[in-house]
């Protein structure tokens, strides 16, 4: 495995355990994190970024809760299998769709917002599906 490398933006406007949150769900995506990868300690990842342990904690559960991971005393936070299985497609459509309402809002033209998908699912390794007839 290699090792998993965060960055984290203390000014940023997203919430610190936001960003840690997101920049493991993308290292699982791109493969960087696999069934059975350990997450480092909360204390540890904590004392890292001199940031209070509960940021960290907050992360880590949010990543439980989606199923992405799984926590426990003795093997600490672990990167499951079933996370495909967990995520429900209505809470995924619901995030989706807000996200899509803002490039909407904000006036980017629907084909932009097709290209940056496909660009992204390309990006996490998922290969462009043929056009259906």
């Amino acid at each position: 495995m290699k090792a998993l490398i965060l960055n984290v933006d203390l000014a940023a406007e997203v919430p610190i355990y936001q960003q840690i949150r997101d920049q493991i769900v993308e290292a699982i995506a791109h493969g960087a994190l696999t069934e059975g990868s350990t997450l480092p300690p909360i204390r540890a990842l904590a004392a890292d970024f001199g940031i209070n342990f509960h940021t960290v904690n907050k992360a880590y559960d949010l990543l439980r809760q989606e199923g992405l991971i799984s926590l426990s005393r003795k093997t600490g936070a672990v990167v499951t299998a079933s996370a495909a299985d967990q995520l429900l497609p209505s809470d995924w459509t619901a995030r989706a769709r807000t996200l899509l309402a803002e490039a909407v809002a904000r006036g980017v033209p629907a084909d932009q917002v097709l290209q940056t998908c496909q660009a992204l699912l390309e990006s996490f390794g998922q290969p462009q599906q043929e056009e259906r007839r």
